[in-house]
């Protein structure tokens, strides 16, 4: 059993999808963490509300903060809200951050691969126009330059992830509800366009990343996060009947289909790797196969 590490650190979002199996890779790595975001080791305390989360670092002095706290479905229905919680509130936090008696070790935020939008395709890299097409991947980028302010003072690290799933994702996002589908064996679903290729990644190998970047100290970086693989969403369905055995009819719902959608995006994950070296990356097969055969 390890023991418990020296360094304390905070999880905004906790209780959300990447929180959870963030804590827990945090934890099986012997760090003490505290959460936002109420729950088992989470204090409920809203981002919006400077005073009270200036009082709360200042009396915790996290060692290393990791910010997930944030609105995260692009159909979200207020769009004031993307900019209230992902711009304001982050900047609410490193303020706070700021004014501690002792500063940080390491600050992660989370952004966005949304934030390259959908002019550019194949392999991108963090040199590639940011080209925002939602409010959600308008607050992303706007937090991204907001936070540049505080490179100065606070050892930011940025991370634009790429699409990635797991047990416990909200079916909002496309392959929780392609598994959902196929766990109850429905007879159809209702997607967009098939022919799509994206980069989906591991939620489980996606906090490892986290801590890694935190481990190496990459600091005053922004770095895509992201598998440098891509599947369809065809073969997606062709690996769950595979899995399963069930087979659903697909309804291509117009609405769902974006007008000049690219056809395929994929992390360049070359920075990634010269700052933590290799890493593991289950097939998506085995990631599908977690999911669909959960308890």
């Amino acid at each position: 059993m390890l023991s418990a590490r020296r360094e304390r650190v905070l999880i905004t979002g906790i209780r959300g999808f990447t929180g959870r199996y963030m804590a827990a890779e945090m934890r099986s790595a012997g760090y003490q963490v505290f959460g936002l975001g109420g729950g088992e080791h989470g204090q409920q305390l809203d981002l919006t509300d400077g005073a009270a989360l200036e009082k709360f670092v200042a009396e915790l002095q996290p060692e290393i903060v990791i910010h997930l706290a944030g609105l995260a479905f692009v159909g979200h229905g207020d769009a004031n809200n993307f900019y209230q919680v992902n711009l304001l509130g982050t900047r609410n936090l490193l303020a706070a951050l700021a004014t501690c008696a002792k500063a940080p070790e390491a600050v992660l935020l989370a952004s966005s691969a949304n934030v390259y939008g959908n002019a550019s395709s194949g392999m991108l890299d963090e040199a590639t126009p940011p080209a925002p097409a939602n409010d959600y991947a308008v607050s992303k980028l706007a937090m991204e330059y907001m936070a540049r302010m505080w490179m100065e003072q606070l050892p930011l690290i940025i991370v634009r992830p790429f699409n990635y799933t797991g047990i416990g994702q909200a079916e909002d996002f496309v392959l929780a509800k392609i598994v959902a589908h196929f766990r109850c064996q429905a007879p159809d679903i209702a997607l967009g366009n098939l022919d799509v290729w994206r980069d989906f990644g591991d939620v489980r190998v996606l906090v490892k990343i986290y801590r890694r970047l935190i481990e190496a100290r990459a600091l005053g970086v922004t770095v895509n996060v992201g598998s440098g693989n891509t599947h369809s969403l065809r073969e997606v369905v062709a690996v769950c009947e595979q899995i399963t055995g069930h087979r659903m009819q697909i309804r291509v719902v117009p609405a769902f289909v974006r007008v000049n959608e690219v056809k395929s995006l994929c992390a360049d994950v070359g920075l990634l790797r010269r700052l933590i070296g290799d890493w593991t990356i289950p097939a998506l097969e085995q990631t599908l196969r977690w999911m669909l055969e959960a308890e």
